[in-house]
């Protein structure tokens, strides 16, 4: 057992073994060490105005991702190299290929945002791949500037990322690269004493073990959410489990029938797997939170924090998506529509942690889709996230599943309107006509929607009722495969997302139903 953590700073190994367990990296940043070029804007992860970048080891080779340093912890940066604005440049006569792209390009503003901007181009310059608008707008999507002059940072991107990195970072690779190999081991963390620590447990038997002798202690995956109970709401957590060192729960795999998650995958390390699903599903998680959020965000978290509007719930349950659970030596296995119970309450008992998420493909004649309707199109919590899937036998709807976050307590089935369903000629518009209007009375049997400041109660029966509409519309054309990948991308970003594009919907991060 370890009782202090390593990662990389500058290209020296930083040991510490005086973290508290609810520090945060942002606070490390600033306040002890005083590299103020990061700042504080939010809070909440939201603004990006904290953005710095941590490189780590995947398939081989060095990856850097922006991540929210507001509201991660300090000590789940073991194991990983940590860059901020203030390492850049190798000299004060020299800047980084990405900030003089900026400078060129008259990109920097009031400069209070401007180094989240830089870090995450950072992370897109060392990514790869040449940039281009769309690109580049999903990558500053989770950078906000009140400014509001995104056209000449889009240009400077545009400039620098050209998917060939020359810098300090890419020419000493090879030494960062021993680095970070040399800080991989197979020893437990644990820092402080039986009241107050931080632990990260590097095995899952290890995990269970410290969870049956601390019970009430709160379990952090990419703590995106938890992040916000520390800086907004103040809580006191002196007891942090982090899942982020267990192998097991870090696994993705890939059959021919179903594909298996860790507990602590995050989205970025999940999102190829999942979006070899269905193009719906790969254009849902492109608008999941931010790049920032989805590099530290785990879907094992969005599902065991029990958020009515999380955005992974839905079509997984439609999907038919089981959890695996442990407690101890216990283990079972329950559907995920069975595991949300209540507002606030889930089938998961204290200590009991949530090991991997098992998601089934769907069948041959099996149709899927799934829809997200909020306010703005990046970056904001759901006001109803609808998934549909349709099975078809000669024609005819033979079983129907659908599910709906944001419309209740909790994220649920629509049994009544499936059954509404069944039986509908798919080819036949007067059919689908007929058991769209049997549908259209059933769905308050199935819901009495939250009436709040997303949506009212109406607004929200009304949408998913639509969105019904359209998924069994979209599976009567079919279109073929290719054409289908294009269509339904561009029908969600046209037709779906841009309900309101305003620069002042900002999304209530404080709000219990964060989706993080």
């Amino acid at each position: 057992m370890r009782n202090h953590i390593r990662f990389i700073r500058k290209g020296q190994i930083v040991e510490l073994s005086d973290v508290s367990p609810t520090e945060t990296l942002l606070d490390y940043l600033r306040l002890r060490e005083r590299s103020c070029g990061t700042k504080e804007g939010c809070a909440e992860g939201d603004c990006g105005a904290c953005t710095v970048a941590v490189g780590r080891l995947r398939a081989g080779r060095i990856v850097y991702e922006p991540i929210n340093s507001c509201i991660a912890l300090l000590g789940m940066m073991d194991g990983l190299e940590i860059v901020t604005v203030d390492d850049l440049a190798p000299s004060d006569e020299h800047l980084h290929p990405v900030q003089s792209a900026l400078v060129s390009a008259h990109a920097s503003q009031c400069g209070f945002c401007t180094p989240g901007f830089v870090m995450s181009l950072f992370a897109l310059y060392h990514s790869r791949q040449r940039a281009d608008r769309s690109l580049v707008n999903d990558w500053l999507a989770g950078n906000l500037c009140r400014c509001t002059g995104y056209r000449p940072i889009a240009d400077a991107a545009l400039a620098a990322c050209t998917g060939e990195p020359d810098d300090a970072f890419s020419r000493r690779s090879a030494k960062t690269h021993a680095l970070l190999e040399s800080l991989i081991d197979d020893h437990d963390i644990r820092i402080g004493d039986d009241e107050s620590f931080f632990a990260a447990p590097a095995s899952e038997d290890a995990l269970v073990s410290l969870l049956e002798r601390h019970k009430d202690a709160t379990i952090v995956g990419g703590a995106t959410d938890v992040g916000l109970w520390i800086t907004k709401q103040l809580r006191s957590l002196p007891q942090i489990v982090h899942t982020g060192r267990v192998a097991s729960m870090h696994e993705v795999i890939v059959d021919d029938d179903r594909i298996e998650i860790g507990g602590a995958v995050t989205y970025a390390e999940a999102e190829a797997a999942l979006a070899r699903i269905d193009p719906d599903i790969e254009e849902l998680l492109r608008r999941l939170g931010s790049k920032q959020v989805r590099s530290l965000g785990t879907i094992g978290g969005n599902i065991a924090n029990g958020s009515p509007i999380g955005d992974s719930p839905p079509w997984l349950i439609v999907l038919g998506a089981q959890v695996e659970l442990r407690r101890g030596d216990a283990r079972r296995r329950l559907p995920l529509e069975d595991f949300f119970i209540d507002y606030g309450r889930q089938d998961r008992a204290l200590g009991e942690i949530l090991l991997r998420i098992v998601v089934p493909r769907p069948a041959a004649n099996e149709h899927f889709r799934c829809y997200k309707i909020s306010k703005r199109f990046d970056q904001d919590i759901s006001a109803v996230l609808g998934a549909f899937l349709f099975r078809i036998e000669k024609g005819r709807v033979v079983h129907a599943r659908m599910a709906l976050g944001g419309m209740a307590a909790i994220p649920k089935r629509a049994f009544h309107v499936e059954g509404a369903l069944v039986g509908c000629e798919i080819d036949d518009p007067d059919a689908r006509a007929r058991a769209m209007d049997l549908a259209a009375k059933e769905w308050e049997r199935d819901f009495s929607p939250i009436d709040d400041h997303r949506a009212s109660a109406a607004y929200r029966l009304q949408v998913s009722h639509s969105l019904l509409t359209k998924a069994l519309n979209e599976v009567a054309d079919r279109p073929t495969s290719d054409m289908r990948l294009i269509d339904r991308r561009d029908l969600h970003r046209i037709e779906i997302g841009d309900l309101n594009n305003s620069h002042d919907s900002h999304p209530n991060a404080m709000d219990p139903g964060s989706p993080r």
